[in-house]
């Protein structure tokens, strides 16, 4: 299970080469984004959603979210959105905001849930949105077991994780933060799911009419 140094420019390079290769082999990797370390799969790979499922100990059927490495690859996967939604997703990503949305009816792929809808985001960390934009849509959760907390070093996946990795990225010590703010972008008027790094004063700014179940 390669483990590459992500400080050093040449070994960034072959690791994110080789991670790239080995999604597109069904093969799972550990990669880096802002606050936690993260495993991947090809989100189109029914071999890869299984074996992240069994490296998580996770129950078949949940649904998952998927990470794009740029707003055109998300178009690809989600279909028609309202103004202001386009006005969320063109201002925060990349960022650590979740877009649940309606999945494009033509998609064949096997990531739980639904059918119907889709998480999608845009990450922050240079290191993901290379691999994404090389591999495509993956599927990307906490490279935890399942009730474990989300790790912040590398050496933290690879204890939960393992040899179910093919390849580690390692881009040192993730700093503590909130997890992304996640919104349904499937009507008209968007609404909050969850609050996270993004405040609802800041989403508000481009989404005037962005609803708050709490409020």
């Amino acid at each position: 299970m390669p483990r590459f140094d992500c400080a050093d420019h040449a070994e960034r390079a072959r690791g994110i080469s080789r991670a790239i290769a080995a999604v597109g082999r069904h093969q799972l990797v550990v990669i880096p984004t802002e606050i936690s370390y993260a495993v991947a799969c090809d989100a189109f790979s029914p071999v890869g959603v299984e074996r992240l499922n069994e490296a998580k100990g996770r129950t078949a059927g949940e649904s998952l979210p998927v990470m794009l490495g740029s707003v055109k690859a998300a178009r690809a996967i989600v279909g028609t959105l309202h103004p202001q939604g386009e006005a969320l997703i063109e201002g925060f990503w990349p960022g650590p905001l979740t877009a649940l949305c309606q999945q494009q009816s033509t998609l064949t792929w096997d990531i739980g849930g639904d059918g119907k809808h889709v998480a999608v985001r845009m990450p922050l960390h240079p290191v993901a949105l290379e691999v994404l934009q090389g591999a495509g849509p993956m599927v990307v959760v906490a490279a935890n077991r399942v009730g474990e907390p989300a790790p912040r070093t590398c050496d933290d996946a690879q204890a939960h994780l393992g040899s179910a990795i093919t390849v580690y990225l390692d881009a040192g010590e993730r700093p503590e933060g909130e997890t992304s703010t996640v919104v349904d972008l499937t009507e008209a008027a968007p609404q909050l799911l969850r609050s996270g790094a993004i405040s609802l004063d800041e989403l508000r700014t481009v989404a005037p009419d962005l609803l708050d179940v709490d409020e």
